[in-house]
């Protein structure tokens, strides 16, 4: 079930981000040359930028030209200065906004309040999220005043299913705590430093709960691991050609089967608390939870007894429930392995998804239609 050429496994894996990889220079020169003959949408627009440009500033500097693009930064203090400001008319030729995950750190939720006061006080017409999930901003709310709201899909599959394995080895393995003892010097005053043993992935039945393109991704890197079973669950059963080895299962099925429970799904209200009490008292005794969604698909609440106690044997997490305000009380558990969210902390990564953003405002000026519409919102413009 399990043989596949290496071939075979590498289209899988390459297939998506092959799809929407940043244009080359030379194409996207082409495209803005080709594009000369036709009408623009707009023929100008102000971007207001929330959140640093690290890694595609020459993309933003050639889009500013081609497309007649005017960037204004914005960093304000906190979200009630954000208010003030939009309220005051800093920002009102604003056609666009692009926005970064920390920049909630400064401006809270784009909730259905802040929506409010940025249709009321611009002229934004569509607001772009430089990540896959965009549980910060409220696609609906946005829609509802006409405002379009664009994520970077995909190329973040990569990166955070990479992540995902790391975290699903180190915690059957126990390895976060063999590093923290070795540096307390208790090696070789000890033997192996008095880790516990850990336990192969080989021959578990593992259980992918989303399987998006994150969760195939997952699912494709487990498969040299040799599982004894692959299942997941999604709100509807997927195609046969995308569920490829994986099994489709109900929930109740995933959480009663699963020796490793991968967690992929989008934070929304449905998924809020999704992991919790009653459904970690359905699983299996000493199972292991992996996550790399959002922190608060998990009642941590409810997941620091289950892990005391042993009930869940491990946790792997990128993903806290108050990131950045993680509570140390759960990460420093022995047998929790942990990450400041570092799913796609990589150079390559951040660059595409920062280019992405980039085509997303050029396709706006194009068409008068982002790239990228998040799910809620496509057929809505």
């Amino acid at each position: 079930m399990f043989t596949q050429t290496k071939a075979s496994i590498g289209r899988a894996l390459g297939s998506l981000r092959t799809k929407i990889t940043a244009e080359s220079t030379a194409s996207r020169i082409s495209r803005i040359q080709n594009r000369k003959m036709t009408t623009l949408a707009y023929k100008s627009l102000t971007v207001l930028r929330l959140g640093p440009t690290v890694y595609a500033e020459d993309a933003w500097q050639e889009m500013s030209k081609n497309y007649n693009v005017k960037i204004v930064e914005c960093k304000p203090k906190n979200r009630q200065e954000f208010i003030s400001d939009l309220r005051a008319g800093k920002y009102a030729d604003a056609d666009y906004i692009t926005r970064t995950f920390y920049s909630a750190n400064w401006t809270g939720l784009f909730d259905k309040e802040l929506a409010k006061e940025i249709k009321e006080h611009t002229k934004v017409k569509a607001v772009s999220h430089n990540g896959a999930g965009y549980d910060q901003v409220d696609a609906v709310a946005f829609g509802e005043l006409g405002i379009q709201v664009s994520n970077v899909p995909g190329l973040v599959d990569n990166a955070t299913a990479d992540t995902h394995i790391y975290l699903l080895l180190g915690a059957m393995r126990v390895f976060q705590l063999g590093t923290e003892r070795m540096k307390l010097g208790l090696w070789p005053k000890e033997l192996n430093s008095k880790v516990p043993m850990g336990h192969d992935p080989e021959g578990k039945v593992v259980g992918i709960f989303g399987m998006g393109g994150i969760g195939r991704a997952i699912r494709d890197r487990l498969i040299p691991f040799h599982p004894k079973e692959i299942i997941y669950h999604n709100r509807h059963q997927l195609d046969s050609d995308l569920e490829g080895v994986a099994k489709y299962v109900s929930f109740d099925e995933l959480l009663a089967q699963s020796d490793i429970i991968c967690v992929s799904i989008p934070l929304n209200s449905h998924t809020k608390h999704i992991i919790n009490k009653d459904t970690i008292g359905k699983m299996k005794d000493g199972v292991v939870i992996i996550n790399t969604a959002r922190g608060a698909v998990i009642d941590e609440a409810d997941m620091i007894p289950a892990l005391k106690s042993g009930k869940v044997g491990a946790l792997g997490s990128d993903v806290w429930e108050n990131e950045p305000n993680a509570n140390p009380e759960i990460y420093n558990l022995p047998n929790v392995t942990a990450l400041p969210h570092l799913g796609t902390h990589t150079i390559e990564t951040a660059k595409e998804m920062e280019e992405y953003v980039v085509k997303n405002v050029e396709t706006f000026a194009e068409t008068g239609k982002v790239l990228a519409m998040v799910p809620e919102l496509k057929g809505k413009f």
